[in-house]
């Protein structure tokens, strides 16, 4: 099974790495063969938005097919100005297994053309610029329409890949995953989504995000 992760500047680094261990591992997990691709523009280095630097193992002219495509979010700006990223979707898009984006990855995806009248969600604070680009916004945390999956914001991308697994090898392994991966979250204050967090907050988290955009 080929995975194969996008890479572009400024990508959010847990979008990648969340879904990179759970799917990563099924050729432990499961002693099938998982092989995993960093595709980008080019070879060279791709920084995320905290510094965290990945090396692409393939480009997109390299790359014309894969199993499981993953695109991480972050600031996607010079992603969309590019286009390489929405092109390459469009074309390995018909022949992938499963397509799947986490928080603003799925910008790209509707950039491509891929969400247009389709239920999709992203990070909470991206909604409406999702909205813009044809797709039908949920709030879910996990979105599947087909063989799209979308995920809400960066931490999400964990629960996306789990959904994965479940939906190609099954609810046992899903479960193995989560274990090797200890995935039980408690998190020491309950404003991990717009809904529950106090309205300052949200509006500090806006601040922050306007300064990033």
């Amino acid at each position: 099974m080929d995975l194969a992760f996008v890479l572009y500047p400024e990508f959010t680094a847990l979008d990648l790495v969340g879904p990179l261990d759970v799917l990563g591992h099924q050729g432990l997990v499961g002693q099938e063969e998982v092989r995993v691709h960093f595709v980008a523009a080019t070879r060279e280095p791709v920084r995320s938005d905290v510094g965290l630097t990945v090396t692409p193992s393939t480009t997109f002219d390299e790359l014309a097919r894969a199993d499981v495509v993953v695109v991480p979010g972050g600031d996607v700006r010079q992603a969309l100005a590019g286009g390489q990223v929405s092109a390459w979707l469009r074309e390995v898009h018909p022949t992938a297994t499963w397509t799947t984006s986490v928080c603003t990855g799925s910008i790209l995806l509707a950039d491509a053309g891929l969400l247009a009248g389709r239920p999709a969600t992203t990070h909470w604070a991206f909604r409406d610029a999702l909205a813009q680009r044809g797709a039908v916004i949920s709030t879910d945390r996990v979105v599947r329409d087909g063989k799209v999956i979308t995920a809400a914001g960066v931490s999400a991308g964990i629960d996306m890949a789990l959904t994965l697994v479940e939906l190609i090898w099954g609810e046992r392994r899903a479960q193995a995953t989560q274990l090797f991966i200890e995935y039980d979250p408690q998190p020491p204050h309950d404003a991990g989504a717009v809904e529950k967090a106090p309205a300052e907050v949200v509006d500090g988290v806006l601040a922050a995000l306007g300064r990033m955009a």
